[in-house]
């Protein structure tokens, strides 16, 4: 079994000193669930931060049991680590020469301050009062973690797919605070198709007759709509062989019926397990959040700039080096808007390769290819 891991807490902000978002939201104070593994020196130079994906959380490599707070949401296929085969001595982010740093987002709902949590005006949970949180607010929240724990510059900040967008705001946001920067399956700007996906998955949501415009939880979740939502996503995350293999593999289940309709052949039965087992782990508040923060997403934005040029003529000015990566079979983020992105940072001249990984397992092949990743993340990172 991997190494025990415990989730620790950061908390910020006051009635006094409250954290205001971009969009006008205002919290009374914060709590940020986080893990760390490897060990800060003495400088407090090392540090690697790492963001995570849409679905993920802040427990990305060891075995973590439980998580105060989170109650039957933390099920039995999150006590392992996400990013297990990439975290550890000699791995890509390698712990013996690095501290590896992973919070769970604002507006999440593993341990950090969510929709779920109790306002304490209220005594309720925040429910539909919770705010919309952008990409910029949640690398604010994480400036003050890391201010809290006396860590000034990062050796490197690595997101894949949402996690990739998050560190491309905090490089240019803050770019001297940070050395190197790994961006995998993401991309400059949220293109339309991926708008018009994720408005798909907002309407199933919100259309759930349980919804109550997000204030569920004296009562029934929506499972239906999250359930719908994660269908409708799923199918952007795997290549369409891999769902086909995977599918091949269920035996269609006898209560698989809806309405009048019957579940028909296994791509069906597959896709309707994937939301099933998907609703039990996740809140539908905290996915409408975060697809939110991705919906709209604009680097530019996000990093108050003018242009993609003034924004990352900040990551050349501090001597950033880039490490892009594009899957050549991903549906979710197309292989075009790494080729962006790198465009723009090549035409700022920041230092910048970009590598496409030969894949069939879509997007998902972050979580499930380790060896296509490391040799490149480990030449970045130790050069």
């Amino acid at each position: 079994m991997s190494a025990v891991t415990r989730t620790r807490f950061y908390d910020t902000g006051s009635p006094e000193d409250p954290i205001r978002l971009r969009d006008g939201g205002v919290l009374p104070g914060i709590r940020i669930a986080y893990e760390t593994w490897g060990s800060l020196n003495a400088q407090k130079s090392n540090c690697i931060v790492l963001f995570h994906a849409l679905s993920g959380s802040h427990h990305a490599a060891g075995h973590n049991p439980a998580i105060e707070g989170v109650g039957d949401l933390w099920q039995e296929e999150l006590h392992a680590g996400w990013w297990e085969d990439m975290i550890g001595p000699g791995k890509a982010l390698d712990t013996d020469r690095f501290f590896i740093l992973c919070a769970n987002y604002l507006g999440g709902c593993y341990g950090s301050t969510g929709p779920a949590s109790i306002n304490l005006e209220t005594d309720q949970p925040w429910g539909s009062h919770f705010p919309s949180v952008c990409a910029a607010d949640q690398v604010e929240v994480m400036t003050r973690l890391l201010d809290g724990l006396g860590i000034d510059t990062l050796h490197a900040v690595v997101g894949p797919s949402v996690g990739g967008l998050v560190a491309l705001t905090f490089a240019t946001r803050h770019p001297q605070r940070v050395r190197n920067v790994v961006a995998i399956g993401c991309g400059y700007k949220t293109t339309v198709l991926n708008r018009l996906i994720l408005f798909e998955q907002i309407l199933a949501i919100e259309n759930d007759p349980y919804f109550n415009g997000g204030d569920y939880y004296d009562n029934s979740p929506p499972l239906y709509g999250l359930a719908l939502a994660r269908m409708i996503s799923h199918k952007t995350f795997v290549h369409l062989d891999s769902i086909e293999r995977r599918a091949r593999q269920d035996v269609i289940q006898a209560d698989d019926v809806l309405a009048w309709y019957r579940v028909r052949d296994q791509f069906q039965s597959y896709m309707l397990h994937q939301g099933k087992k998907f609703v039990k782990r996740f809140d539908a508040n905290t996915y409408l959040r975060i697809i939110d923060l991705w919906s709209r997403y604009d680097a530019t934005t996000e990093g108050d700039a003018e242009s993609p040029s003034d924004l990352l003529s900040r990551a050349r000015n501090a001597g950033q080096k880039w490490l892009v990566f594009s899957i050549d079979s991903d549906f979710c983020f197309y292989p075009e808007e790494q080729a962006e992105l790198v465009r723009h940072l090549e035409t700022a001249g920041v230092d910048v390769m970009h590598i496409t990984v030969h894949s069939e397992k879509g997007h998902d092949s972050f979580l499930l290819e380790p060896d296509l990743y490391t040799p490149h993340i480990s030449w970045l990172l130790g050069r």
